[in-house]
């Protein structure tokens, strides 16, 4: 009988993965972890010494003259030896935890930012960059405080209870158990408030209110010269508005139930002298009635266990953070692993290589949600040759970005295939691919990096004078050699600022550098005035003779002279062909181009009646 094989296991959640993580630094944390226990149990050296100190003191009552005074001073300086072990050992021990936790926290971020290198771009372009902020600023930082600080304080606190109760049964076993009740009942109340299903729950709506939160903050101050343009304030962001109230609303909420429990249970552990004081009152008032000369040796007991009573809830208390502190951990951590869940690029084990640069549309099928309910695009088919232009038109939102993005693979189609010289793109080498495909975006990033390593980014081995032949070309020269340090200028900084239209053509000098066969254009002049449109139409044509060039665009104007242009309305292709055959058609295209020519003759009136003083 041939044997099963054996499932993969399922990955870890909660606290055991986030021991898994605390454990990539193994010998460190567990080094840290034995040393934390052992200052942990010198913790209650000075507390055992002032017992045996104040025993020998009431023996000698009423004489206290009388008391060995050797006796005294050498559990005196065994009381100082066990409070300086206590701050060295617990010292060395944090410094094992804190190179531990800086050694996990590199070794997680440079995981985490590699995963998000490797996931498909268009993956970026969903979550939103606060999100991803988020959990590669605060939710892996908090892991390291956790190895480095909390791990230590959890090994103490749960080796210390050990010791305790020990030594609460080992004096006396009534005080023990007293002692240990006050503990229990406290550890019962806290226990009780985060044993419920709903604690947990409101630990992820905490971690998810808050990336909503940065995703909102960040679109709002990306767009802040929007709103003080428009005088305009936070109240009137609605999406950033509404998670900050949400969150408001919910903390508030969360906090008032959440205060009684823990306020009851902080107070009970703090203060378990209160269960202790009543026994001894109690049994100490029937020994000094049976037993009159017992009666010293019960009070010695009795003032042991008060004493040892605060040591109790310093030790608990550290129970009660730690075990808080990582119920917020795993929301964090679980936040870590969904990014991480996200399946990778794929590539193929025997990349093929590109047969030529036609890029083909074979019945392309894509939507951006996953259970491809609606279609971004359906059923796509078209073919873009190399050394022509293709032009991509249509109204707003009918899938002509997406085209764009689905060639570089930001996204793979939910059916059909994009080829690339005959070769499924999911079948070429990812960085092949990006080396032969040059983009042009409507929204560009230019880097705080000066204007010359902006432009070298599209590739870093181009000489100065490549840099500066292609800034020519894409009509950048003029406005770059007017600024303070001409091409060694660092963007975005004193003062630094460039236009809509300034960074769009940096942004083409950047493609010309790369020079690929292949480039996607997607509205590349929308922040072109009519003029420097024109030469940067002639520099295209000058520089991408040969090339296969896609051009996404809403200015009809600037598609006139495309080879083949593709009209797309609600995700599919309806017509196809030249500018002029295409408005012999009529249909689609005619439509739109009546609508452009109209709104391109219109002119401001004045209006009647207006005073023209």
């Amino acid at each position: 009988m041939q044997k099963s094989k054996k499932e993969p296991a399922s990955p870890k959640t909660g606290f055991a993965r986030l021991f898994e993580l605390a454990m990539m630094k193994k010998p460190l944390v567990i080094g840290s972890l034995i040393l934390s226990t052992v200052a942990a149990v010198l913790s209650f050296v000075p507390h055992i010494s002032i017992y045996f100190i104040i025993h020998k003191v009431i023996e000698a009552l009423p004489d206290v003259s009388g008391a060995d005074a050797g006796y005294i001073i050498r559990w005196g300086w065994i009381a100082f030896a066990g409070a300086v072990g206590n701050i060295l050992v617990y010292f060395a021990a944090l410094m094992l935890s804190h190179l531990a936790a800086f050694g996990t926290l590199y070794r997680l971020k440079v995981e985490f930012t590699s995963h998000l290198a490797r996931v498909p771009l268009g993956f970026h372009v969903l979550v939103g960059s606060g999100k991803l902020r988020k959990i590669t600023d605060e939710n892996i930082e908090k892991i390291e405080g956790f190895i480095a600080h909390q791990l230590p304080d959890l090994a103490a606190a749960i080796s210390a209870p050990v010791l305790l109760c020990a030594l609460l049964l080992a004096v006396d076993w009534r005080f023990g158990l007293v002692t240990m009740a006050g503990i229990a009942v406290g550890l019962f109340i806290y226990a009780r408030m985060v044993g419920n299903e709903g604690y947990q729950a409101n630990m992820d709506r905490y971690q998810r209110a808050l990336e909503d939160m940065n995703n909102a903050t960040v679109e709002y101050i990306r767009g802040i010269s929007v709103v003080k343009a428009f005088r305009q304030t936070v109240y009137s962001f609605r999406r950033l508005y509404d998670s900050i109230k949400q969150y408001t609303a919910w903390i508030i909420k969360y906090t008032l139930q959440m205060q009684n429990g823990y306020a009851a249970a902080i107070t009970v552990v703090q203060n378990v002298y209160l269960f202790v004081m009543p026994f001894a009152i109690l049994i100490g008032a029937g020994v000094a009635r049976d037993n009159a000369a017992a009666f010293s040796g019960f009070a010695t007991t009795a003032l042991f266990y008060l004493v040892l009573a605060q040591a109790v809830g310093g030790v608990i208390i550290k129970v009660i953070y730690a075990s808080g502190t990582m119920m917020q951990l795993t929301g964090n951590v679980d936040a870590m692993d969904a990014i991480l869940a996200e399946p990778e690029l794929y590539v193929h084990p025997d990349p093929k290589p590109m047969g030529g640069c036609d890029v083909t549309f074979d019945n392309v099928t894509f939507s951006y949600d996953k259970d491809k309910e609606v279609e971004a695009l359906s059923g796509v088919s078209f073919t873009a040759k190399q050394g022509e232009v293709t032009a991509i038109v249509g109204p707003s939102g009918g899938g002509k970005s997406t085209i764009a993005h689905l060639i570089p693979r930001f996204f793979d189609v939910s059916g059909g295939a994009v080829l690339i010289g005959g070769t499924n793109v999911r079948e070429i080498d990812p960085h092949a691919l990006m080396d032969n495909v040059s983009f042009v975006f409507q929204d560009v990033y230019l880097f705080k990096q000066s204007v010359m390593d902006n432009i070298r980014m599209g590739d870093p081995s181009a000489s100065d004078e490549r840099v500066y032949e292609a800034a020519r070309d894409a009509q950048c020269a003029e406005f770059i050699e007017k600024l303070p340090r001409g091409y060694q200028t660092v963007i975005g900084t004193k003062g630094i600022h460039l236009s809509g239209g300034e960074r769009q053509r940096l942004a083409i000098a950047r493609a010309i550098v790369k020079d690929s066969p292949i480039v996607v254009l997607d509205e590349a002049t929308a922040f072109s005035d009519p003029e420097n449109e024109h030469l940067i139409q002639k520099a295209f044509e000058r520089l991408m003779k040969g090339k296969t060039v896609i051009m996404i665009a809403h200015r009809l104007s600037t598609v006139r002279g495309a080879d083949q242009i593709i009209v797309i309305d609600g995700g599919r292709v309806v017509q196809r062909g030249a500018h002029d055959g295409l408005l012999l058609q009529g249909g689609r295209y005619g439509d739109m181009w009546r609508v452009y020519t109209h709104a391109s003759s219109w002119r401001l009136s004045k209006i009647k009646g207006a005073n023209n003083g």
